[in-house]
């Protein structure tokens, strides 16, 4: 796969005002042909300081058919949403074109290289962890990390129980502002086990709903009540890093960061031995 680092390196040739010339940073040239687009390698001579240096030589990577113009202007820097829209062309080579011009393509998307981080979380109401992940990464954020991420969302309205978390999600009755009563089935996490089992007699029963306890894959993160199981580690066997529920969008961002890490360093280490 070729997928410029930056689009820097990309530079637009369907006009030759300097004839066989380029600028200086330009590894890849885009061009418009009779026959559709181009994408060239090109060298350019090292030994010239101009901005604009004289082209030693050209490969042609794709022509023709060979290459899809990607429709709509996209965020350049969303790396993986590239990839992946490149490897559903069925084209060898995608070009992009980014909101203010900036051009790159992926040239035989190879998808194998992307780690995968499975996120757990629940709704309703608006799952935190799996949503601020999706904003995030809409921005680009994790562009250059090189991540995908796999939601599994546990929709809590499914247990069917008699009362719920917290009136943030809409139910009718909740641990926050209604009593139990004798035999209520409730949806709740640890905390709300250990509210029950003070204040209520054993006939009121709890689900556990907790993202932490649906863990099964890993590198994974997912987001739990509980501050003091904060932190990269070990859940279920599995590795990955738990987020407070109200953890902000830096301290959901920087999670991403160490687990990618952790995993990679952990499974080169094992590859050396």
């Amino acid at each position: 796969m070729i997928f410029p680092s930056h689009c820097k390196y990309v530079g637009s040739a369907t006009g030759t005002p300097y004839g066989n010339r380029a600028y200086f940073l330009s590894r890849y040239l885009v061009r418009e042909t009779a026959s559709g687009m181009e994408v060239l390698e090109v060298e350019t001579d090292p030994g010239e300081t101009g901005l604009i240096r004289t082209v030693l030589s050209t490969r042609v990577l794709a022509a023709g058919d060979e290459v899809y113009r990607y429709p709509d202007r996209v965020n350049i820097h969303d790396r993986t949403f590239l990839m992946e829209a490149a490897a559903r062309s069925g084209r060898r080579c995608t070009v992009f074109f980014g909101h203010d011009e900036q051009t790159t393509f992926v040239f035989d998307p190879d998808l194998s290289g992307l780690l995968r981080i499975h996120v757990y979380d629940i709704t309703p109401p608006r799952p935190h962890l799996s949503a601020t992940l999706q904003d995030l990464e809409k921005t680009g954020l994790f562009g250059d990390l090189g991540v995908v991420f796999e939601h599994h969302i546990r929709d809590i309205r499914e247990i069917e129980a008699d009362v719920y978390p917290c009136r943030a999600a809409g139910f009718p009755r909740t641990l926050d502002a209604d009593r139990l009563r004798p035999g209520d089935r409730v949806a709740g996490c640890l905390t709300a086990k250990e509210l029950v089992r003070e204040w209520y007699d054993e006939t009121v029963t709890v689900e556990s709903i907790c993202p932490l306890g649906a863990v099964a894959d890993e590198p994974f993160i997912a987001r739990c009540c509980r501050s003091e199981r904060s932190g990269i580690g070990r859940w279920n066997g599995r590795f990955g890093e738990v987020v407070h529920w109200g953890a902000s969008p830096r301290m959901i961002a920087e999670a991403v960061w160490h687990v990618a890490a952790a995993w990679r360093k952990q499974n080169d280490e094992d590859r050396g031995r």
